[in-house]
């Protein structure tokens, strides 16, 4: 009997469905493959476009996207609109080896070693490394050493470009700058000055390049990889004139070289911006060939770091600390009888004589030790101490240069009171230059201390532009005092020990100070040593600069009315005449 198979509508709907579903289930997958695929393009050339570019590119665009140029440190004048570098890159090359396709390292090495000045023994070992893509031979080669290391057309031997840091501006200011070296990794880094204080601004940020490599070493592509170029440095704009700086900086030498001095420094600053004009130290070194100073100690910006024992230039600060307490005037007497004793203790004048009965004027035109003891005891130890920190004696200025150290006022911590009577006229406290010119810029500026600083402005590769406003730290006399200690140093220039830093026809104000030098294997002073130092401002009614001239260990005389004073004296005429103040006694 023969069966004859029904199927019921479902069935059928559901045997018509089957090729339908696979054909759409097949059709969906190539959708998705093709979306896939679009959107894998899509990453490929827009999202990762940088990645496979720099891949493809050169060694040379490769370098340049990786590396990033160092910022840099530029400066002008009064009257140019023009930057002049005083620190910048020159291209120049790097040789370096791969050592992967080197075919004979032996006969490589003696070709190199004479255009590389290194030895084929040295070389030998580093060109015979296996599978190492790179060893650096040789840094900063000129074009000629490159073009003829080129020409031997060696296998395995690479070049690359390479910034090398220049300083264009050289004998005006090593001790500002500081140099491009190299830390204890070997990598290249700023030390000292302003190249060290600003490094990370400067440097950049270097490029990453990252992707897996399959076992032969080709680039996975499916894997996930990476590529950020380099961000180039800041650059820095320096509050430095450099017409100022170049005269600065002649002066000083010449005032070292007359008086056999060992070594003497200018500082120069608008007191009523706190901007650094000029800042120079003799002797100095060239940042170009800093590896052939033998003294690391050179290094140091005796300006921020030198700090010393500053003798009487601290007098005006000590008198405008008491007149500020309204405990003296300018007119304020006191008999003088040429020494002071504490315990065993005596103090006498400079001069060693008495002079009777004088004012707070005649005190700092002769500079008599007695009367600075005279109006420091009119306030106390406690109140004479909190004056001092108060003109930023015991802490850094936070002058953007790196290696602010040396000041010390723990004398005045220990029990006697000889320790506060020796400070008030200079002695056994330690102060730093760049802290001395801050403090009588608080003077010249209406009682008002702001702080130093040498950096006007810094600018990023992207054009953005950032300015370094001026900063007031605090009031730190009244105007008032300032006014009255204006006229009393002006007095010190005209009629005192001061007239060889005078200009004619202005009225400048300013103190000298002849400072012993402490002993450094012990208790006491070095004998026939001294430091001679001169600070001041001009016109005293409406200051353009304040400046400190210091010449340390000067061999024709111990006095500073003869060895700080005159350099004063000249550079203030100078900067009378460079910012166009006319004469007239103002």
């Amino acid at each position: 009997m023969i069966r004859i198979a029904r199927t019921t509508h479902r069935e059928r709907s559901a045997q018509r469905r089957g090729p339908l579903t696979r054909f759409m289930i097949f059709r969906y997958a190539l959708a998705a493959a093709a979306a896939f695929l679009v959107l894998r393009l899509l990453v490929l050339q827009i999202v990762e476009h940088g990645f496979y570019e720099a891949l493809a590119s050169g060694q040379h665009d490769l370098f340049t996207q990786l590396f990033p140029e160092r910022g840099d440190i530029l400066l002008k004048d009064r009257f140019e609109d023009k930057y002049y570098p005083a620190a910048t890159n020159q291209q120049l090359t790097l040789i370096y080896a791969d050592t992967r396709t080197i075919d004979d390292p032996s006969k490589t090495a003696a070709a190199l070693s004479p255009l590389i000045n290194r030895p084929p023994e040295e070389l030998l070992p580093i060109l015979s490394k296996k599978d190492d893509p790179y060893e650096p031979l040789l840094h900063y080669a000129s074009d000629a050493v490159a073009d003829q290391v080129r020409a031997l057309k060696l296998p395995g031997i690479a070049f690359a470009p390479e910034k090398a840091r220049v300083y264009p501006e050289a004998g005006i200011g090593g001790h500002l700058l500081g140099f491009l070296g190299w830390d204890d990794t070997g990598a290249r880094k700023g030390r000292y000055g302003l190249e060290g204080k600003w490094d990370a601004e400067l440097a950049g940020s270097p490029g990453v390049l990252r992707a897996e490599k399959d076992s032969g070493g080709r680039w996975i592509t499916v894997t996930d990889r990476e590529f950020v170029p380099a961000k180039d440095g800041d650059t820095v704009v320096l509050t430095i004139d450099r017409t100022i700086q170049y005269f600065a900086c002649q002066k000083i030498k010449e005032a070292v070289r007359r008086n056999g001095a060992a070594s003497g420094q200018v500082l120069i600053m608008d007191p009523k911006t706190g901007a650094i004009l000029a800042m120079c130290s003799e002797p100095d070194y060239d940042p170009n060939t800093y590896n052939e100073v033998r003294d690391i100690n050179v290094f140091s910006n005796p300006a921020v770091s030198g700090a010393w024992e500053p003798g009487s230039i601290m007098k005006p600060v000590t008198l405008a600390a008491s007149m500020n307490e309204g405990k003296i005037g300018p007119r304020t007497t006191y008999t003088d009888e040429g020494s002071v004793k504490y315990g065993p203790f005596t103090v006498k004048n400079s001069d060693g004589k008495a002079h009777g009965v004088v004012d707070m004027t005649t005190v700092l035109e002769e500079s008599l030790n007695t009367g600075a003891i005279f109006a420091q005891e009119r306030i106390g130890l406690d109140r004479f101490r909190d004056y001092l920190k108060n003109f930023g004696f015991d802490d850094p200025t936070g002058i953007e240069i790196s290696g602010e150290r040396g000041w010390d006022l723990s004398s005045l911590d220990k029990r006697g009171e000889i320790y506060a009577a020796t400070a008030s006229y200079g002695q056994g406290v330690t102060v730093t230059p760049i802290q001395m010119l801050q403090a009588y810029g608080a003077l010249a500026n209406g009682g008002l201390m702001m702080q130093p600083h040498v950096v006007s402005e810094v600018r990023s590769p992207d054009g953005a532009s950032r300015s370094v406003a001026p900063t007031p730290v605090r009031q730190v006399v009244s105007e008032r005092t300032a006014t009255l200690m204006g006229g009393m140093l002006v007095s010190v220039v005209e009629n005192g020990h001061g007239k060889k830093a005078g200009v004619e026809g202005y009225r400048v104000a300013g103190k000298t100070g002849t400072a012993q030098i402490a002993r450094a294997d012990g208790p006491g002073y070095e004998a026939q040593a001294t430091i001679g130092s001169f600070v001041g401002y001009a016109p005293v009614d409406d200051p353009k600069f304040v400046m400190l001239v210091r010449v340390d260990r000067p061999q024709t005389t111990a006095f500073a009315e003869a060895t700080a004073a005159p350099v004063f004296g000249e550079m203030a005429a100078f900067l009378l005449q460079y910012f166009g103040v006319p004469p007239g006694r103002r």
